[in-house]
């Protein structure tokens, strides 16, 4: 039996049951790593034998009797998590030497639950591109067309998942970055409420491994199935030990229905600031379908939509004005200048970007109540509705492209060029506001690649979008092994 692709779950199963050793799942998944990594680059830096040493420590713990969520269980992690005696670069080759002390607080989690680290998967250059390559670690081809991208930022886990190299995967979320890949490889992902899962850890070097509550990003598991997602976010929820985690416990509400015909969906494929490309429409109404051919309620239009051209530019504010705070003063006063000469008519998202660049404090304050309001926007509408299904980008995954100015990257969205970076404007529907998101696979497009959706839920209400999306892998199916 091939055990490289079966999930989490039933590998749980067999183990308690005695089918299977951990060491047995272990060695086939290195063999498997051994076999394909060569065309996929997906695990820039294996740990072979210390997996080997926690697959007997799980078996013998088995035969102890012990039983924990992962014990025995092969998985990744992205490169960007610090892993003691490993190196966390996040694709810098400044950094290709720089190891940390102690494990990042999501990895000590997974080592809790017994799971067995197979090794850190690649990212791109500081976790900057919906892209996975860099300098150090070479580039991750999509395990589906080697000639395109498996997506990014937590490109090698998607495409670990896709290649059987392990059964879960933990990766990050800011712009997108867990929900890109599991929709271009085919796999799952969930980008948990903002603050949900503690992310300490997951941090540049070299910078200290301090319990920072960070805007916007998040970190989450990824998967082959639904429910191995819920599985592996029940490890990974709960605040800081060293901070919230003091005073307060996680306990997440159920989900809303158990049956899909209980389900109040809105369903959008449109978006005011740039198109959707006919393959992901397409998934799209799939799900829809699927949706309504199970008793769903499912409406395409309501007047408690936050607007969706406000919420990608603010999103873009936010984004932006984090992401260059530290750039060098010199390049914030060229960057103040070449703002200042924009047209006040120019409402682009490239006008957003550069005036977020150089943003004051005050611009900040502004753009975070304008965010309050669109949180208070989703709350009613989430009064009415249990869950938004949307596109997670316009497109299937694109080929690789590594023009150094990714300002001059282009989206080719049905034979017409858009800004590389308008993309991104799908990912902060969620983002921006801190809510949860699960990104599923949809189908195939006409060229066979994989196609997802994401389901946007309440905060805090994450195992609302898990339960939906289990009920929609048993609808329409789920993720199928890369032809």
């Amino acid at each position: 039996m091939d055990w490289n692709f079966r999930s989490a779950g039933e590998l749980a199963a067999a183990l308690r049951a005695g089918e299977v050793s951990s060491v047995e799942l272990t060695e086939a998944a290195i063999a498997g790593i051994e076999r394909d990594e060569g065309v996929i680059n997906a695990i820039c830096v294996s740990d072979f034998d210390r997996a080997r040493a926690a697959a007997r420590h799980a078996d013998q713990a088995f035969g102890r009797g012990e039983d924990r969520p992962l014990l025995g269980i092969p998985v990744t992690v992205k490169e960007s998590y610090n892993m003691a005696g490993m190196p966390t670069t996040w694709g810098m080759p400044q950094y290709r030497d720089f190891v940390p002390a102690e494990d990042a607080v999501q990895v000590s989690r997974l080592k809790a639950a017994g799971a067995v680290v197979l090794g850190k998967t690649n990212v791109p250059l500081g976790l900057q591109d919906i892209q996975s390559f860099n300098e150090i670690y070479g580039t991750t081809n999509n395990p589906w067309d080697h000639d395109r991208t498996p997506g990014g930022s937590s490109g090698g886990s998607a495409a670990a998942l896709a290649s059987g190299f392990g059964a879960l995967s933990i990766g990050s979320d800011l712009a997108g970055s867990l929900r890109t890949p599991a929709h271009f490889c085919g796999v799952y992902a969930h980008k948990p409420t903002l603050g949900l899962a503690a992310t300490r850890g997951m941090v540049a070097p070299p910078a200290p491994p301090l319990p920072v509550d960070l805007d916007l990003a998040v970190v989450g598991p990824m998967a082959r199935t639904a429910r191995d997602l819920e599985l592996l976010l029940d490890v990974m929820a709960g605040p800081d030990p060293l901070t919230l985690g003091k005073a307060y416990d996680v306990t997440l509400p159920p989900a809303r229905h158990e049956r899909l015909a209980d389900f109040r969906v809105l369903v959008l494929d449109e978006h005011p600031l740039i198109p959707t490309g006919s393959a992901v429409r397409a998934g799209v109404n799939r799900v829809a379908e699927a949706l309504a051919d199970g008793g769903a309620r499912v409406e395409r239009h309501t007047p408690l939509l936050p607007d969706l051209a406000e919420a990608g530019t603010l999103y873009t504010q936010l984004l932006i004005s984090g992401s260059v705070a530290r750039f060098p003063i010199d390049s914030y006063e060229q960057l103040r200048t070449r703002a200042a000469g924009l047209s006040a008519d120019d409402q682009s998202l490239d006008a957003a970007r550069l005036r977020a660049m150089v943003f004051s404090h005050r611009d900040w304050i502004e753009a975070n109540n304008r965010r309050e309001l669109h949180r208070h926007g989703w709350r009613q509408l989430f009064a009415e509705f249990d869950a938004v299904v949307c596109p997670i980008t316009p497109t299937p995954a694109f080929p690789h492209d590594h023009n150094p100015n990714p300002l001059e990257r282009r989206i080719d969205i049905d034979g017409v060029e858009y800004p590389y970076f308008d993309q991104l404007v799908w990912a902060g529907l969620a983002t921006m506001p801190g809510l949860p998101a699960t990104a599923i696979p949809a189908g195939r497009s006409p060229e066979g690649l994989p196609m997802g959706v994401q389901l946007i839920g309440p905060m805090f209400e994450d195992r609302t979008t898990l339960r939906l999306a289990d009920l929609l892998e048993q609808q329409i199916g789920g993720f199928q092994t890369p032809k």
